[in-house]
């Protein structure tokens, strides 16, 4: 079981950057192609852009065409909490932080072997470690 963490909306303002904020704390969404991480094909891990949680390797990562990093799984399951979300006429699986509660993307049913889900994650969502880095302190 992952310790939660919550922060009142003016601490999150002021730990994250207007993009970063508005996709993490606003369940919002960067446009295709526009985001970071879209292409990258560097190795290392994915962690949270708001708590620092590890949510995705680079081993996980494919092009899925879709202008968003897309990932056949999470580092660990448990990392990943997922929620029906039925905003804009649609019916999809929202993608949040286990630790945060922080909004990442969606997982979707057309992904990969050996999952079959594509976990489509707005870049602003995630920072980039790289391999060989260490993983950044969790935020508390």
């Amino acid at each position: 079981m992952i310790d939660k963490i919550s922060k009142t909306d003016e601490e999150w303002r002021a730990l994250l950057e207007p993009d970063p904020y508005l996709v993490l704390r606003g369940a919002g969404t960067e446009r295709a192609f526009n985001g970071p991480y879209w292409d990258s094909k560097d190795e290392g891990t994915y962690v949270c852009g708001a708590c620092r949680l590890p949510l995705y390797s680079s081993s996980a990562k494919y092009d899925s065409g879709s202008g968003w990093p897309s990932y056949w799984e999470a580092v660990e399951e448990s990392h990943v909490e997922r929620k029906v979300d039925r905003s804009h006429g649609m019916v999809r699986t929202e993608a949040l932080c286990a630790r945060c509660d922080s909004h990442l993307g969606h997982i979707f049913p057309d992904g990969p072997p050996p999952t079959g889900e594509r976990h489509c994650i707005n870049g602003h969502a995630l920072i980039f470690v790289p391999e060989g880095e260490d993983l950044p302190s969790l935020v508390a």
